[in-house]
């Protein structure tokens, strides 16, 4: 629904249509090539909105994806390059659309990790002692499942990890005595008591789970 700029389109161009599409950077496409991302802020810089947008120092050069490319290889390309939209080009490289961190999210929410009932806990732990195989047994053992799981450094001690589980019970209280006693540190719990309403709620619940 965003289209690309053309590399000779000039900067107020690129002003109206942030404006019309509502976001704050438009990919800039040179013969079906992804030259990069120009911002409002790239262009106020440079102080001339009659220049061409290829003629700007574009940014997000690398932020790009395939069409098959994984819900966590978008987010992560986003977050790598500071963006909240994702150019996707197809096995030839050239430019086929554009995909949004928004939309990438709500597609995420309504895949069954998500949308299942359940509890949520985030452990933190030494990278020696991450072993899902072993967590997974301890959680089993209380009669639940671990739905998704989603492992990142800890950005409070870079010597940890931080491992949040959908588990697909309400009541966590049985499973995070047993992780504890078998020495796992429960950081964070929360529980999903109703069904998510809309999607809002739905996103909100998703970034909580990613702890983004």
């Amino acid at each position: 629904m965003i289209p690309p700029l053309k590399g000779s389109d000039d900067a107020h161009k690129a002003i109206v249509w942030m404006e019309e599409f509502r976001c704050n950077f438009l990919p800039v496409v040179e013969e079906g090539k992804l030259l990069g991302f120009i911002s409002e802020e790239i262009i106020l810089e440079a102080n001339d909105i009659d220049k061409r947008v290829k003629d700007f120092n574009l940014v997000g050069q690398n932020c790009f994806v395939h069409l098959d490319t994984h819900f966590y290889d978008i987010l992560k390309v986003a977050a790598d390059n500071k963006l909240q939209v994702v150019a996707v080009l197809n096995e030839e490289q050239s430019y086929t659309g554009l995909i949004t961190v928004q939309d990438t999210l709500t597609s995420f929410a309504q895949t069954a990790a998500v949308q299942l009932p359940g509890g949520i806990l985030v452990l933190s732990m030494n990278h020696v002692d991450y072993s899902l195989a072993e967590i997974s047994r301890l959680v089993e053992e209380n009669h639940a499942k671990i739905l998704s799981s989603i492992v990142k450094e800890d950005p409070l001690d870079p010597g940890k990890l931080r491992l949040t589980l959908k588990i697909n019970q309400l009541d966590l209280s049985r499973i995070v005595a047993t992780l504890e006693r078998f020495g796992y540190k429960v950081i964070g719990r929360y529980h999903e008591t109703k069904a998510l309403g809309d999607e809002k709620d739905r996103i909100d619940m998703l970034l909580r789970y990613l702890d983004i």
